[in-house]
């Protein structure tokens, strides 16, 4: 098996078809067919089943697949990598982010991008914490900020910035006061919170006061518009940082209310593969990103405490 034919399979894989496969790779219909049989024959598996209309992937098919974009994602880099020697940052970089990431540094980190490194694509995936961390342990993303990654054996996860959580809401629900809320008022109230799961574990860092919101919650959403619109309807309150309703908090249609006895935290984690060498442009990525997050923080416009 070679990158070649990893080409070639790609091709057909996409176009479902030998002879738009054969055209997009710019080789003979004959031959494209041929080192399909070869790659067949050297997994000793059928890798497409040949229908009267096309090409469908088997199984092994699909397998085979999400490993070649890897694979050729991977050799692309390295060659970039060696021939620039670092002295350019090119290529392509795949970043996914939480949406309080996005909120604080999406714009500045695009911006920059585009004025300091015009020989580089970037691509920006935005998620909740649990999908992203998913999109980056399947190779789709480089680098991912998530909240309270589990620990894993192939991730390499390092702390950012830790923030504190408010109980967030309407005032007609949780008061008009901005004094504090006790965690044992707060769960009295009806409360919204992520679905089971990763995206819940990004909520808090405590999994046990966890447990416990998710015991009492009314609804269970993996949506960001969901949520705030859910929270401006009154339907209930929400644990959520200031950042997250930053908008609404600013303009009085929601209140924040500090929660205590505890306090509740969460902690923002630069995530990537452990099996994956940094690259020139991922080292530069990262330095970027952390640079930009210190930034947001030392003015007060993302309210949390650097742990960088």
């Amino acid at each position: 098996m070679d990158s070649r034919q990893l080409r070639y399979f790609i091709a057909v894989y996409e176009q479902r078809n030998l002879s738009r496969a054969a055209d997009q790779a710019n080789v003979a219909q004959s031959a494209l067919s041929h080192h399909i049989s070869n790659l067949e024959a050297e997994f000793a598996t059928p890798l497409f089943e040949r229908k009267p209309r096309g090409m469908e992937p088997t199984a092994a098919g699909e397998r085979l697949y999400e490993h070649a974009r890897i694979i050729l994602r991977a050799m692309a880099a390295a060659e970039r990598e060696i021939k620039a020697g670092g002295s350019v940052i090119a290529g392509d970089i795949s970043i996914g982010m939480a949406n309080s990431g996005v909120k604080a540094i999406g714009v500045p980190l695009m911006r920059t991008v585009l004025a300091k490194y015009p020989n580089l694509k970037l691509s920006l995936t935005e998620s909740l914490s649990g999908a992203t961390l998913l999109h980056l342990m399947a190779s789709e993303v480089d680098l991912a900020l998530v909240y309270n990654p589990p620990s894993e054996k192939d991730l390499i996860a390092e702390p950012v910035l830790e923030e504190q959580m408010f109980c967030v809401g309407t005032a007609k629900l949780i008061g008009k006061s901005k004094t504090p809320i006790t965690f044992e008022e707060l769960t009295r109230l009806p409360l919204i919170l992520l679905r089971h799961g990763l995206s819940s574990r990004a909520l808090l860092d405590d999994p046990v006061l966890l447990k416990r919101l998710e015991a009492n919650a009314i609804l269970h959403l993996n949506s960001i518009s969901g949520t705030t619109g859910a929270l401006l309807a009154g339907l209930g309150c929400a644990i959520a940082t200031k950042l997250f309703a930053q908008e609404q908090l600013h303009g009085g249609t929601l209140i924040a209310r500090e929660v205590i006895e505890p306090t509740l935290t969460r902690t923002l984690y630069l995530c990537r593969l452990r099996n994956r060498p940094m690259t020139y442009v991922m080292e530069e990525m990262r330095r970027l990103m952390l640079a930009l997050i210190a930034e947001q923080v030392g003015r007060g416009a993302w309210e949390a405490t650097l742990l960088i």
